[in-house]
Formats: C-alpha cells, sequence, structure tokens
C-alpha cells in the first residue's frame, strides 16, 4: 500500500467519522429528517454533475438501479435519518461508536447470510468488537442513556452493513458517481416526504449551524464519498475497508474536542477492543 492510498484512507476514515460531531450540532437547531433532505439534495445535484462531467451516463442497468434504490433507502433514509432523530438526545461520540460496528455488523450477515468464509482471526475480531461495544454501552446505561436514541443508531447501523453489503451489485458496470448522486436524492425524498408529515421548517440560524450544515454537505456527505471510491479503484474494497477501524477513535476524538463530551475509562478501553476487533477481521478477509 502506498503513501498516497495510505493517506486517502486517514483521509476518509477522519472525514465519515467527523460528520457525527456536525450532525449533532445541526439537529440542535434544526429538524433533522428535513435539514438531511436538503444535505442529500445539495450533495446528490452536486454528485450527478461531477458525473455528467466525468462523462458517466444517466443509464443504469437494473442491477445498479435496484441497488441505488436500496442504498438511497438503507444508508441515506434510514441510517443516517435514524441517526440524524437520535442525536437531538445520544452523544456524538457514542453514536459514531455504534455507526463504526458496521464492518462487524457487514462480515457477520455475510457470514450467516451470504455465506462468507471466516477464518478463525475474523471470527476472534467479531468477538472482540462486540464486547468492546457492550462494554461501552453497559457504562452509558448506567449512566442514564437515552434507551430509543441508541436503539435507532443500532436499527441505523443494521441498515448501514445492508447497503454496504448491496454495493456488490452497484460497483458492476461503471458509473459509480452517478450512482452515488442518485442514492442521495432518493435518500432526500424519502426524508422529505417523512419530515413534511413530522415536522416544522424552524432553524436557529447561525454561523455555527451554517458551518456545521455546509461541512456535513461537502465534506463527509460527498468528498468522502468520492475519496472512498478513489481508494477502492486504488487498492481494492477489503483493503480500503481496513481503514474503517480507525473511525471510533476518530468518532469520539472529534466530538470530544469540538463538542467537549466526556470519556469515561471504559469508553476508552471500549473503543480500543472494538479497534482491534475491526482490524482483525479485515486481516482476516484480505487472507481469504
Amino acid at each position: 500500500m502506498d503513501i498516497r492510498a495510505i493517506a486517502m484512507g486517514l483521509a476518509f476514515a477522519f472525514m465519515w467519522s467527523s460528520a457525527f460531531a456536525s450532525a449533532r450540532i445541526i439537529v440542535a437547531d434544526a429538524p433533522p429528517l428535513l435539514s438531511l433532505a436538503l444535505r442529500f439534495l445539495i450533495s446528490g445535484l452536486l454528485g450527478i454533475l461531477i458525473a455528467r462531467l466525468m462523462g458517466q451516463s444517466w443509464r443504469l442497468n437494473s442491477a445498479q438501479i435496484k441497488s441505488t434504490i436500496i442504498f438511497g433507502l438503507c444508508q441515506n433514509a434510514l441510517y443516517l435519518g435514524l441517526n440524524f432523530v437520535a442525536m437531538q438526545t445520544v452523544e456524538a461520540g457514542l453514536a459514531s461508536i455504534i455507526a463504526s460496528t458496521m464492518p462487524l455488523l457487514v462480515a457477520l450477515l455475510g457470514w450467516l447470510i451470504w455465506g462468507d468464509r471466516m477464518r478463525p482471526l475474523g471470527l476472534a475480531g467479531l468477538v472482540a468488537g462486540f464486547v468492546g461495544v457492550a462494554l461501552i454501552m453497559g457504562g452509558r446505561i448506567n449512566g442514564g442513556v437515552d434507551l430509543v436514541g441508541v436503539g435507532m443508531c443500532i436499527i441505523g447501523a443494521l441498515a448501514l452493513a445492508v447497503a454496504t453489503l448491496t454495493v456488490r451489485s452497484a460497483s458492476v458496470g461503471g458509473n459509480l458517481m452517478m450512482i452515488v448522486g442518485l442514492q442521495m436524492l432518493v435518500g432526500s425524498v424519502i426524508l422529505a416526504i417523512i419530515g413534511g408529515f413530522t415536522e416544522t421548517w424552524e432553524v436557529a440560524v447561525s454561523p455555527r449551524w451554517l458551518l456545521a450544515f455546509g461541512y456535513t454537505t461537502l465534506v463527509p456527505g460527498l468528498l468522502a464519498t468520492i475519496t472512498w471510491f478513489v481508494l477502492v479503484g486504488r487498492i481494492g474494497a477489503v483493503r480500503a475497508a481496513t481503514f474503517h477501524f480507525l473511525n471510533p477513535f476518530f468518532g469520539v476524538a472529534v466530538a470530544a474536542v469540538l463538542l467537549g463530551e466526556a470519556l469515561g475509562v471504559m469508553d476508552v478501553i471500549g473503543v480500543l477492543i472494538i479497534m482491534v476487533g475491526i482490524l482483525a477481521v479485515q486481516w482476516s478477509r484480505q487472507r481469504i
């Protein structure tokens, strides 16, 4: 793996993880679903524009169309929609920790449902990762965390795992940037409909809110996605996914620095165990 690939991997992990802190700022002063719908509308249109400038076509094959719809529903509407709602009461660091279990859930679902091979190292990584989550959740539950919000984050992580597995068919046939833009518009439409019935567009606009919204839209929303696909094209999906082991660390670090969220001893131990578990799972997959 060359220096450029490592730099892109680190950048992607940081951008992906930082989205939770900026989302926490957004939902403090605006309706979560309508804010997210607007974010996806902007990101989606920009993605499609970039795709057209790259010469990519609107025409997708049937597998790509199906995957685009499922990806837009599972990742954008369910995963991010549930996380945005949950972060009205759940700290950004905890939400990022739960979301960071996605590689573990992908490996588990791939093994149980798709019949993917799992080496002993991968099984050990799965066990370690979920033990780390259990340690963190045990301490947070005793501290009075909002269980409904945590439940939303867990369901969202499962939806993200399903969306990630769906990418297997979306990546066949090219036009990946076009698919990225279109799946964002799918999420925008779904969230706008639900938010239109359940929320009122009332925003306490401030420089801090505008900065958080702009950052979330352009950096985690679009730049991180582009970086991911470039990285996958350079070193392959399995090797690129190894960088997900940094997500728990970056997530809690950004939340602590930007939002002043406190970290307990069990949080630190749990994050380290989760990181080791994710790394073990990814190393196991590279050896298959």
